[in-house]
């Protein structure tokens, strides 16, 4: 079975391969781009396959020469080559799993404080930072879309954002000693993090009959015409009930503009979540109350430790997370995110 796997992986790598200089894909942007798309998508595998070729026909080598006679180094030779065999196997049984289908979109990030005050609200801009520094550290584009007090919404633009970003939505919770606090007491705090697929036109049909649009001045910092301009915005869906309001920008367009792509990527993952009644479940858990006993992380400044719950993952590397240094816990939560889905798949079959 995994022979027939890796001869597929040989040969659809190989097309591709061919694609990629051939001058009439080249010459159509699209086919390019989706060739050399499922082209990085499938490389991995092929190194992988490459390698369980290797490992075959050692095995098979070692095995024909032990026909002829017994030879120590000939058994161990053919011992490691099954060995390798084996986890290799394995290997590219998790690297050829149906991958989301919303991985190579960009994302929408929304950022709320969630159990602890005024402590919440700064854990959330914390958290701002980190995600938007860890976005530049993939080389990704992050685009600020409202800031306020206790919320930040942005959005992660590159190839493969949601692939990475998704991992984080949920609780994140912080034992800290806050600055307010005089007696150096420990607080825990918590804000909730959604992340949301940004879904295009063509993803998400909105009727405007269906949108009750509301405009009003701004309320927060900002440039001169905040509070002498009707410059706020405030959508509401009225099907589903989803506000969407934005006020950042001077301009009521840039900020209608921003409430609108917002609005697609909530609509677009409800409708997900109502289509796929498993995911529904996981998603809609995705932020849940904000309660200090519902987290996916917890970072505690005294023993400078991130703890990733979902994965029962330990660093003690605080400070770099905070840098946006994530890319330790995001590999792990991928491995296992394949490893599910590898048992799902079994168990469908």
């Amino acid at each position: 079975m995994i022979e027939s796997l890796v001869t597929q992986i040989e040969s659809r790598f190989a097309e591709l391969g061919e694609q990629m200089v051939d001058p009439e894909v080249i010459s159509d942007r699209n086919r390019y781009a989706e060739a050399g798309r499922e082209y990085r998508r499938l490389e991995a595998a092929a190194e992988l396959a490459k390698q369980w070729r290797h490992a075959h026909d050692d095995a098979a080598g070692a095995q024909e020469l032990l026909e002829d006679g017994d030879d120590p180094e000939l058994r161990e030779l053919l011992r490691a080559s099954r060995e390798r065999l084996e986890q290799l196997g394995e290997a590219i049984r998790l690297a050829m799993v149906e991958p989301d289908p919303n991985d190579d979109k960009d994302v929408i990030v929304e950022i709320q404080a969630g159990a602890g005050g005024e402590e919440a609200g700064l854990w959330a801009g914390d958290l701002y930072r980190m995600l938007t520094r860890y976005a530049e550290r993939r080389g990704f584009k992050a685009e600020p879309l409202e800031s306020s007090d206790g919320k930040h919404t942005f959005a992660v633009k590159g190839d493969g954002a949601f692939s990475v970003f998704k991992f984080e939505g949920g609780t994140h919770r912080v034992q800290r000693v806050p600055a307010t606090e005089s007696q150096g007491r420990i607080h825990t705090s918590t804000a909730t993090v959604a992340v949301l697929p940004e879904a295009e036109e063509v993803d998400v049909q909105i009727d405007p009959n269906d949108l009750q649009i509301d405009v009003y001045r701004s309320s927060g910092p900002g440039g001169q015409s905040v509070n002498t301009t009707d410059s706020a915005v405030r959508i509401t869906h009225k099907p589903s009930g989803t506000v969407v309001s934005m006020q950042d920008e001077k301009s009521q367009l840039q900020n209608r503009e921003k409430a609108m792509r917002v609005l697609r990527a909530r609509l677009f993952e409800r409708a997900q979540a109502e289509q796929q009644a498993a995911a529904a479940a996981e998603r809609r858990s995705q932020v849940g109350t904000g309660d200090r006993a519902e987290k996916i992380r917890t970072y505690n400044y005294g023993e400078r430790r991130v703890t990733d719950h979902r994965i029962k993952l330990t660093a003690h590397n605080l400070d770099a997370v905070l840098e946006g240094e994530l890319g330790e816990f995001t590999a792990a939560l991928q491995d296992d995110e394949k490893r599910r889905r590898l048992e799902e798949q079994a168990t469908a079959a």
